[in-house]
């Protein structure tokens, strides 16, 4: 990735240069080798400390929303932060004009820990950014892998079993909501938990209380998930997130034919936000 690594710098410092962009966002090196960060530079001198290689875990493209304001920024995207500016298209957080896509062709990010490629990595659906403004390197290859191997161990559990794993998860869930501020898709200006007049989310910690706070987050989110695991890795407790995620991603996807969240800006109104006469009521 060396060499993919130098173009970005490249690009970033000419974008600055011209002054086509106020700002670039990508990674940048921690205090050790395998750590990576986002990193924002407003510089093109300051274009150097851009880094690009298999330790650039965390997803970057939520600081896009910390810079609308600024001019045009650029955004280092991969496949999975391409997805995610689709999103915020769509969710008009901000306009396509707003940012300028340095779209890069991703392998996978490896695990830092096991030196593995990490799971979300080698589950992912979309390695090659759908949008972009230039791209940095050839396209690589998309085995659209299974995806779904989790959900279906939790589906072929009985209903104890399954009862126990999701109150064994929910039993770990500390409500630091890691999970929300990593999401790309939880973007509303006040989240349901913060609205102490309202009421909706108790102040208790324990299983049930976690659970609500966890499926009602999913069902937001799940019509507009991008499937790129921020939401899991963010988590301090290591809770399997994105098994509701896939879950919902497969039904969605049985119930109201293809969709894809954040692949293109114009697939249409979000299937579990929208209402039709002729909808599919299975349940009923």
């Amino acid at each position: 990735m060396a060499d993919v690594q130098a173009v970005i710098r490249e690009r970033a410092a000419a974008l600055l240069s011209a002054g086509t962009v106020s700002a670039v966002i990508g990674w940048g090196a921690g205090r050790f080798d395998e750590v990576r960060f986002p990193l924002v530079i407003k510089r093109a001198e300051d274009a150097e400390k851009l880094v690009f290689d298999s330790s650039c875990v965390q997803m970057t493209a939520k600081r896009l929303l910390e810079h609308t304001g600024e001019g045009k920024v650029a955004l280092v995207a991969r496949g999975c932060e391409s997805r995610a500016v689709n999103r915020f298209i769509a969710d008009h957080q901000l306009a396509r004009d707003q940012v300028y896509v340095i779209g890069v062709p991703c392998p996978g990010m490896v695990d830092p820990a096991t030196g593995e490629t990490l799971k979300r990595c080698a589950e992912c659906q979309v390695r090659n950014p759908v949008v972009h403004d230039e791209l940095v390197g050839d396209p690589v290859p998309e085995p659209k892998p299974y995806r779904f191997a989790e959900v279906d161990r939790v589906e072929a559990m009985s209903r104890e079993e399954r009862r126990a794993f999701f109150d064994e998860m929910y039993g770990k869930c500390i409500r630091c909501y890691a999970c929300r501020n990593a999401c790309p898709c939880c973007t509303c200006r006040e989240c349901f938990v913060e609205q102490d007049k309202v009421g909706w989310q108790g102040k208790a910690f324990n299983v049930n209380e976690a659970r609500y706070y966890g499926m009602i987050r999913a069902f937001h989110t799940g019509d507009r998930c991008i499937e790129c695991g921020e939401c899991e890795r963010a988590c301090p407790m290591g809770l399997p997130l994105m098994v509701i995620m896939h879950q919902q991603v497969r039904d969605i996807d049985k119930l109201f034919g293809p969709y894809e969240g954040g692949g293109i800006t114009d697939s249409g109104p979000d299937p579990l936000r929208t209402y039709k006469t002729d909808d599919i009521e299975e349940f009923m």
